[in-house]
C-alpha cells in the first residue's frame, strides 16, 4: 500500500523522482534564492541608518524563532520573538518591531505592523512589496525590505543583516548561506546514487522507522524542528524533534528486537525509533555531555543512529546546510515510500 512500505529502488528510479521534481527543484534553487533577496536588499541598505538601538527588540512572523536563535546570544537588548496578534503591551516609540513575511504574512503579522505604527515603533517589514502587508507597515519610522520570493530562509538572512548593521545581531553573510545550500544541492542531487547520497541513505535509514531528531545547539535545535516538520510532512508518519531529556525515555522504552523471531509466526513489531543527530560542530560540554547520553542510550537500546553533519561555515550557514540535508531526506522518504503525485505534464 502507498505510503506504508518502503521501497528504497524508488530513491535511483527516475520516474519516481520525477514525479517530485517540483519540491526538489526548489531545494536545488534554495541558494539562488538567497543570493536574490540579498542583492535586492541593497537598495534599502541606507535607509537603516535612521534607526539607533532600541530599548528592545521584537520579531513577529515566519521563523522569528530563527532570528532569537541567532540574535539571542548576541543582541545587546532584550529580545522577544512574539507570536501575535498584536504587540506586547509595553512595545512603544523606544522599541524596534521586526515583521518577517515573506509570503504576505497573516492576520497576525498584519496586526503587529498595524500597531507598530499607531504606537510610533521603529518598524522594518520584511515582505512582497505590493501586499496588503506593506500597506500596512507604512509610516514615519518604519522601512519596508521588498521580498522577491516566499523563502523564509532567504528573507531571514536579509533581516539579520539589516539587524547587524544597526548592531543588534551578529553579521550575517548571505553568500555563505548560499554556498552552503548549492553544496547541499549538489551532494544529495536526485542523479546521485544512494551510495554516495546522504539524503537518499538518511531516507532509507528511516523508511521503517519513528524518526527522534536532536540538534544541541540552538540553531541545530531549530533545524531539527524544521525537519521533523518536513518528515511529518512527506511521509504522513509522526516524527519527534526535541530536547534530549525528552527523547531519552522514548528511547529507553524501546523493547530490544529479537534477531531469532520468526515473522510469519509472529505479530510484526511495532516501528522502531531512529535517532537523527544533527551536528553543528558545537562542543559545548552540555551539548558532549547530552549527545553522549543519547548515542549510549541508543546504543544500549538497539536504535539506529543517523547523523547529519555541517561544521563548516558561520553558524546560519550551518543551519542552512543541516536544513536543507534533512529537507532532501523528508522528500526522499516521500518518494520511496509513493506518497507522491505523477510526473509532470501527465493527467
Amino acid at each position: 500500500m502507498a505510503g506504508e512500505i518502503f521501497d528504497d529502488a524508488l530513491l535511483d528510479d527516475a520516474t519516481a523522482l520525477e514525479c517530485a521534481d517540483v519540491d526538489l527543484r526548489r531545494l536545488a534553487e534554495a541558494g539562488a534564492r538567497v543570493r536574490r533577496e540579498v542583492g535586492a536588499s541593497d537598495e534599502v541598505g541606507g535607509l537603516l541608518d535612521q534607526f539607533d538601538v532600541p530599548r528592545a527588540l521584537i520579531v513577529a512572523g515566519t521563523d522569528a524563532r530563527l532570528l532569537r536563535a541567532v540574535l539571542e546570544p548576541w543582541c545587546p537588548v532584550p529580545f522577544v520573538a512574539w507570536p501575535g496578534p498584536g504587540l506586547p503591551g509595553w512595545a512603544g516609540p523606544l522599541d524596534l518591531v521586526v515583521v518577517l513575511a515573506p509570503g504576505g504574512g497573516d492576520s497576525g503579522t498584519a496586526s503587529a505592523c498595524i500597531e507598530a505604527i499607531r504606537r510610533g515603533c521603529g518598524l522594518i517589514a520584511a515582505c512582497p512589496p505590493h501586499s496588503v502587508l506593506a500597506e500596512h507597515a507604512q509610516g514615519r519610522y518604519s522601512i519596508v525590505m521588498p521580498t522577491h520570493t516566499d523563502d523564509a530562509l532567504a528573507a531571514a538572512v536579509v533581516v539579520l543583516q539589516a539587524l547587524h548593521h544597526i548592531g543588534l545581531g551578529p553579521e550575517v553573510d548571505g553568500e555563505a548561506v548560499a554556498e552552503a545550500l548549492d553544496e547541499v544541492a549538489i551532494a544529495c542531487s536526485p542523479h546521485s546514487d544512494i551510495s554516495g547520497n546522504t539524503a537518499k541513505d538518511l531516507a532509507l535509514a528511516l523508511g521503517d522507522a519513528l524518526p527522534l531528531v536532536w540538534g544541541g545547539s540552538v540553531l541545530s535545535a531549530r533545524a531539527g524542528r524544521r525537519v521533523a516538520e518536513a518528515l511529518r510532512h512527506r511521509s504522513g508518519r509522526p516524527a519527534l524533534a526535541a530536547d534530549a531529556e525528552h527523547l531519552l525515555p522514548v528511547m529507553s522504552e524501546t523493547v530490544d528486537r529479537d534477531l531469532f523471531a520468526d515473522p510469519f509466526a509472529e505479530p510484526v513489531p511495532t516501528t522502531r525509533p531512529a535517532l537523527v543527530v544533527l551536528d553543528d560542530g558545537s562542543e559545548e560540554p552540555v551539548i558532549r555531555e547530552q549527545r553522549g547520553r543519547l548515542t549510549y542510550t541508543a546504543q544500549d537500546r538497539g536504535v539506529r543512529i543517523c547523523t547529519v553533519e555541517a561544521k563548516d561555515g558561520p553558524g546560519v550557514a550551518r543551519y542552512a546546510s543541516l536544513l536543507a540535508t534533512g529537507s532532501y531526506a523528508a522528500v526522499y522518504l516521500g518518494v520511496g515510500l509513493g506518497r507522491t503525485g505523477r510526473p509532470p505534464g501527465q493527467p
